[in-house]
């Protein structure tokens, strides 16, 4: 893999009483063949030679510094992460708002992390997916699913401590539902936001979506299933050998036996009921955007997503959206499947939900959820097919951000868009680092002129379309519909040609044969 070193730094707008440090990473990014699942082996993306990545862990308000190629975390370009670049980001406290034993946490021992597994590269699989063979949409169905990228983790339990699990969905597709066996769970935070301790017996996890649980170690002599069941309804179809299932096990004693398997009904789960520790009061907007998402044959007679029928292509004109504005996106889910969206630079607070189309001119989008003084906080939230959902944020972070469905196969059939948030703010303070122009160069990205890559007003080379399909014909259908019709028309001539002549020769069967009987006669 061609890299580009460059270095990230992220900075925590919080002040600390502690002394913060500079920590940093420095990684090599490779290919290294692996068979994760114990099924198949297949190349795949690796750091320093690691697979899966390291966990990277800092403290709240260290100073982070990764020197990296080409992309940090989980890399969206050409579907990298689906090859193994992602890595989970803890960001420590010192002050904690829930206690538990630390061991563990410091230790990830009790990370979960969810993802479903391919046996192809995605490059093949993305081609397979954006073609005319494929215009139902149908998206590629994961081999296995892998919890830590294995399929036989264990975590070891002591009794009476309390550990906290963190519950990580990295798949690019799968919805899985969390549970164990025999334990109670409380749930401490979502996509890290601290959230007033609520219990939940199981919870589903969208494609991105983080959730913190606390969970105490009982008196037990046996062992416990934890689970990571795939929701069939993500996939077009289930196929044979796919195990939905996917489980690790609670050890308390290597030698303890197993405690009976546990089902989980999947109640209803409203992550929007759920509180923050520290309320954040929702205003009306200044701004509302009405975002369509919707899936469609294009005039390149390829299935693909849009918003307010706009497939996303880079560069696009983006959303500008004025520094400090409460900013209202409603998303209208005109697709018959759940989309988890998610948005960079920002956490959001989620106001409502609704099944069908919200209309603007219906009036203000109404207040769902609990108060408007302390609604749900999160970065990534599941909108259901056929419902629409609101979010809003301050538009207090200036930069270029992204928003997008995060099941990586919609992503690149276009779900998305750009927002810039407060342009006159950010281009006072922005600098840009020599090594991104590089990057630029290097992977052939304009980075100077407009939106083609043009000085001056000139548009010729912009990256534009597909559009949707006109609805009448056009002249390649025309053409393809006349040929249609005459070879139809052959075909029909040919039918009845054939019956005639079977029919004529029938008749001079019986006649040769009535002439044979008369001549008999005679004779």
């Amino acid at each position: 893999m061609q890299c580009v070193t460059k270095a990230l730094v992220v900075l925590s707008a919080a002040t600390a009483a502690v002394q913060a440090a500079v920590v940093t990473y420095n990684w090599n990014i490779t290919y290294v063949n692996t068979n994760a699942d114990g099924l198949f082996e297949r190349r795949i993306i690796s750091i320093n030679g690691q697979f899966p990545p390291p966990a990277i862990n800092v403290m709240l308000n260290d100073t982070l510094v990764i020197n990296t190629g080409t992309y940090w975390i989980h890399g969206h370009h050409k579907g990298h992460y689906v090859d193994g670049l992602r890595a989970p980001l803890i960001i420590h406290n010192p002050n904690e708002a829930y206690h538990y034993d630390n061991e563990y946490t410091i230790a990830f021992a009790g990370m979960f992390l969810a993802d479903d597994w391919y046996h192809q590269e995605h490059a093949v699989l993305l081609a397979q997916y954006l073609s005319i063979f494929n215009p139902s949409g149908a998206e590629p169905i994961p081999q296995s699913g892998l919890i830590n990228q294995a399929t036989d983790q264990k975590f070891q339990f002591v009794p009476g401590k309390t550990y906290r699990l963190r519950v990580i969905n990295m798949s690019a597709l799968a919805m899985f539902h969390f549970h164990i066996d025999g334990h109670d769970m409380q749930t401490i935070e979502i996509d890290g936001v601290d959230v007033v301790r609520t219990p939940v017996a199981s919870f589903p996890v969208s494609a991105a979506q983080r959730y913190s649980v606390l969970v105490t170690a009982k008196n037990s002599t046996a062992n416990y299933l934890l689970h990571g069941d795939m929701n069939p309804m993500m996939f077009d179809s289930v196929p044979a050998g796919l195990q939905l299932n996917v489980t690790g096990m609670i050890v308390y004693s290597d030698s303890a036996p197993l405690a009976p398997e546990e089902t989980s009904e999947w109640p209803d789960f409203e992550d929007a009921t759920i509180t923050a520790i520290t309320p954040k009061p929702t205003t009306a907007p200044n701004t509302q955007y009405v975002l369509n998402a919707a899936f469609s044959v294009l005039d390149d007679y390829i299935n693909k997503a849009a918003f307010n029928d706009i497939t996303y292509m880079m560069p696009k004109h983006p959303l500008i959206l004025a520094h400090n504005d409460m900013i209202e996106i409603v998303i209208n889910n005109q697709d018959a499947g759940n989309h988890p969206f998610h948005l960079h630079g920002h956490v959001f607070q989620v106001v409502g939900r609704g099944d069908g189309v919200y209309d603007p001119a219906s009036g203000p989008y109404p207040f769902h959820f609990n108060t408007t003084e302390n609604p749900l906080r999160r970065d990534t939230v599941l909108v259901r097919s056929e419902q629409n959902l609101a979010i809003r944020f301050k538009a207090d972070n200036p930069g270029a951000w992204f928003f997008h469905c995060h099941i990586e196969w919609h992503l690149q059939a276009g779900l998305a868009t750009t927002m810039i948030e407060a342009p006159e703010a950010m281009a006072g303070v922005l600098t840009v680092d020599p090594k991104h122009f590089e990057q630029c160069k290097a992977l052939g990205i304009p980075y100077e002129g407009n939106a083609a890559g043009n000085q001056g007003l000139g548009l010729t080379g912009q990256n534009v379309g597909p559009n949707p399909l006109s609805g009448t014909f056009t002249a390649k259908g025309n053409v393809a519909l006349v040929f249609t019709i005459i070879a139809a028309l052959m075909g029909l001539a040919t039918v009845i040609w054939y019956a005639h002549d079977d029919e004529v020769t029938s008749i001079r069967r019986r006649d040769k044969k009535r002439k044979t009987k008369t001549e008999e006669i005679t004779h």
